[in-house]
């Protein structure tokens, strides 16, 4: 085995193309272990934006149904921030 590796390690083409793929696989500034960690980020934040995205989505919904009447934003109003109208009695039932 090692008489067929042999011719390869006097060839200064191979040395040097082999340091030049070390180099660059794990001291370079872009090495395969940063470029991992990037990816790996890069996913992460792609599905917090997408999760953002979907929430963005609900509110915009939801404040366009609050300015298409005015029912729908008492509704919330009391349902949301328990306001009541005058001479009004509310009972909150809490659940345990």
């Amino acid at each position: 085995m090692l008489v067929k590796v042999l011719p390869y390690l006097n060839n200064r083409y191979f040395l040097t193309g082999l340091g030049f793929l070390i180099w660059i696989s794990f001291f370079d500034r872009n090495d395969f272990i940063t470029t991992w960690t990037y990816s790996k980020k890069l996913k992460t934040v792609q599905k917090e934006k997408l999760h953002y995205e979907e929430g963005i989505k609900l509110h915009k919904a939801q404040l366009q149904d609050l300015h298409s009447s005015k029912e729908n934003l008492e509704k919330y109003a009391r349902e949301q921030y328990n306001l009541k109208k005058e001479n009004e009695d509310v009972f909150l039932i809490v659940e345990k």
